[in-house]
């Protein structure tokens, strides 16, 4: 279990001394966190270090996960896609089956906590099954900017019981909720298996074991397999950039347990591919591998994102710190990570001829690759690692807890 001081080589005493003087006040404070998965997503790799972090100085955090059927889980993924601006058939069984589930949830998670914080759209409802002696708060991970009007007035029944909203861009903050609302940028942890330092023969074992070679330069996308992420875009632009550098794609996604889709999307993905599955330019993967993320987006000379919809985008944030140039759309979070032409490039979602052209130009100049991928990192350093998401999170908490 790590503790704050083994981030002290990283980010250095100062910010480690002002966490500490943050949390003054805050010992012994009662802290739940509620989500939907225990692995799988951003969510909940940011709980896996936050929670540990908060209990080290001094606050007693705690972490429980929603239980819910497949139809719960897929009506909420419904529930997602519409909050990004998908259409959605809100009928009287799917309200019925997610408030029960939340209902039948809280029957036996007991909160006498002093704080609440509910991450995303599944277990928003919980707040309506307790009777409310402390604040609440609603962390939302997703693109709000443009969410299915039917599916947001539902769902604003439960969100105004909730004492703060919080959005990861400030594009997300809604004029039509009259709750308090913030914006705290997500983060990644430095020192977790996706993104510590590796030594080579790790590396190497990495690559034989998940048979990926390195006789031709890798161009990666590491993403769920979710129609926001686009991967059978990521195989268009793929074909393009193989016409001009001979190179190999590597398709690296996971299936979260709260997200039913993901196969459906995998499946068609590979389809897609063609012929270049079949020739060995494509390769994919659809398993959860901390160590091989890592590897992959140290080895790989460009990392690409090619994301319709975007909340944050941590995977980008894992490549930049690993001094990878990142080409990506501009949607979401990502622009506040990618400053195009510094640390990569950004384009339309639509601009398949210009992605292609980007990679293309990086895949040949070596040390454009070295000075965007330095500028990355430090980037990171300052603005995404975890020891600022912990300072954000504590001056939530006294913010509330004061009151």
């Amino acid at each position: 279990m790590r503790s704050l001081e083994d981030y002290r080589e990283i980010v250095g005493d100062e910010i480690i001394g002002e966490i500490y003087r943050k949390a003054r006040g805050l010992y012994g404070r009662r802290v739940l966190h509620i989500n939907s998965t225990y692995q799988g997503g951003g969510v909940a790799e940011i709980l896996s270090s936050l929670v540990p972090l908060l209990n080290d100085i001094g606050i007693d955090a705690g972490w429980r996960i929603l239980h819910g059927s497949p139809d719960f889980f897929t009506i909420t993924k419904k529930f997602h896609n519409a909050l990004q601006g998908s259409s959605i058939n809100l009928t009287d069984i799917k309200q019925k089956i997610y408030e029960e589930t939340n209902e039948n949830f809280s029957v036996f998670t007991h909160i006498d906590h002093d704080l609440v914080v509910i991450h995303d759209p599944q277990p928003l409802p919980l707040i309506r099954f307790y009777k409310k002696g402390q604040p609440w708060i609603w962390r939302c991970h997703v693109d709000l900017s443009a969410p299915h009007q039917d599916l947001w007035n539902y769902l604003k029944k439960f969100i105004l019981r909730y004492d703060l909203a919080i959005v990861s861009n400030r594009s997300f903050i809604r004029k039509d909720l009259p709750v308090e609302q913030r914006v705290i940028y997500p983060a990644i942890d430095p020192l977790s298996a996706k993104n510590k330092e590796l030594p080579q023969s790790l590396i190497e074992k990495t690559l034989r074991k998940f048979k990926i070679p390195l006789d031709k330069p890798l161009l990666t996308q590491i993403s769920r397999y979710d129609r926001w992420k686009d991967p059978e875009g990521v195989i268009a632009i793929f074909r393009k950039v193989k016409k001009k550098v001979d190179c190999r794609l590597v398709m690296c996604g996971n299936m979260a347990p709260d997200d039913p889709e993901g196969h459906v999307i995998y499946e068609r993905t590979r389809k897609k591919a063609g012929r270049l599955l079949k020739d060995g330019d494509v390769i994919f993967i659809n398993q959860t591998n901390d160590i091989l993320v890592n590897v992959l987006q140290r080895v790989s000379r460009v990392i690409v994102q090619k994301s319709r919809k975007e909340g944050f985008g941590l995977s980008v944030t894992e490549a930049l710190w690993k001094g990878t140039p990142v080409v990506a759309s501009r949607v979401g979070g990502i622009p506040l990570q990618v400053m195009d032409g510094r640390t990569g490039y950004l384009l339309d979602p639509n601009d398949e001829e210009g992605f292609a052209e980007k990679i293309i130009h990086l895949m040949k100049d070596e040390e454009l690759r070295r000075k965007l991928g330095e500028a990355g990192r430090e980037h990171v350093r300052k603005n995404f690692l975890i020891t600022r998401l912990l300072r954000d999170h504590l001056d939530m908490l006294k913010y509330l807890l004061a009151q």
